[in-house]
């Protein structure tokens, strides 16, 4: 070893506390972490968050709110994605420095974990979306931007009613499933078909929407996708093309325009997300789907979420590891995005 380089990095380190650094957006980003009395708060201990964010009573004077919406009374499999939002809640360290961009996304806005979507029945699918609507409506109506955990993916479709009212929306969704089946036993909500729905209700922008790792034995459903214009990329598409050209696509196809964030986590192979009602064999890995999301920095995301995480079939907690890693990637590109004004780029 270097001699002279060792003496130097004893001068330099050997003294030197965790949250000692010489460059100044880490010295920053260690400021914002540190806690009143010189310390990082406790992974392990207090009561459990969304990304660990504090708690507030309501959305008010809020830019972002995480929440909760645990209803999987649309699923067509295995139940039990109404656990997904206390199973993301319990993940301890994710966060709260994005290395990426570089940044505390916590400390770039107003966010706070606001709880779940109150429900008036256990039992209707139909008033839970009714009920699902409205709060996301009343977010809308004060300028918070929602960032949510479900539940079922039925749960997207009210969303998108509630935000997409003035106009429709753009739509990155990373799934096994285009959702866009019709009416399935006798009724139109299900978790298969949120997004059909949306298009035919005027709030989702097919032109503007880009479906990523579709596969499996449902791909005789999704006619309505092609039909409608979406940008449909299965996974022996997304592994000809390469994640470099499809997320180059998904930004042509989205625009400089309002979009939403979508995520099931059964878009991933179930090596990495096996805790999930519907999986599909051979789907995208962790680091892709990661790259993927931060692949979109810049564009305009007025809501995400991650959907139908069922811890039960999730026996290692990799499922909701990466559940709330990808909602730590939707959170940095809602907080560092151009509704803060300057965007950071991703190095």
């Amino acid at each position: 070893m270097d001699e002279a380089k060792l003496k130097e990095l004893r001068a330099r380190y050997t003294d030197r506390q965790a949250f000692d650094a010489d460059d100044p957006v880490l010295v920053a980003a260690a400021r914002q972490v540190k806690s009143s009395d010189g310390k990082r708060a406790l992974p392990y201990s207090g009561i459990a968050t969304l990304l660990d964010l504090p708690q507030a009573p309501s959305a008010a004077g809020l830019d972002i709110a995480l929440i909760g919406v645990p209803m999987d009374l649309g699923v067509s499999n295995r139940s039990g994605a109404r656990f997904g939002p206390r199973a993301v809640r319990n993940i301890e360290r994710i966060g709260p420095y994005h290395p990426t961009f570089r940044g505390v996304p916590k400390s770039a806005v107003r966010a706070a974990d606001i709880g779940d979507v109150p429900f008036r029945s256990r039992y209707s699918l139909e008033q839970s979306l009714e009920d699902i609507e409205h709060f996301y409506a009343d977010l809308k109506a004060q300028g918070v931007r929602p960032l949510s955990v479900g539940g079922d993916h039925s749960i997207t479709y009210p969303i998108l009613k509630a935000l997409g009212k003035d106009g429709p929306v753009g739509l990155v969704h990373i799934d096994a499933h285009c959702d866009t089946m019709g009416a399935y036993d006798g009724s139109k909500f299900h978790h298969g078909g949120p997004f059909r729905l949306a298009v035919l209700d005027g709030v989702l922008d097919p032109q503007r929407t880009i479906q990523i790792g579709i596969r499996g034995s449902s791909n005789m459903f999704w006619e309505f996708s092609h039909a409608s214009g979406m940008t449909v990329i299965y996974m022996e598409d997304f592994m000809r093309m390469g994640l470099e050209a499809v997320a180059a696509l998904a930004r042509k196809v989205v625009g400089d325009e309002p979009i939403y964030i979508s995520v099931d986590v059964d878009g991933f192979d179930p090596a990495y997300a096996p805790g999930t009602g519907t999986p599909e064999a051979g789907g995208l890995e962790a680091r892709e789907g990661l790259a993927l999301l931060r692949s979109l920095a810049g564009l305009r995301v007025i809501g995400a979420d991650v959907v139908e995480v069922a811890p039960q079939y999730d026996p290692t907690t990799n499922t909701s590891l990466l559940a709330a890693q990808l909602l730590f990637e939707e959170f940095a590109l809602m907080a560092f995005g151009p509704a803060q004004g300057a965007v950071r780029a991703p190095r």
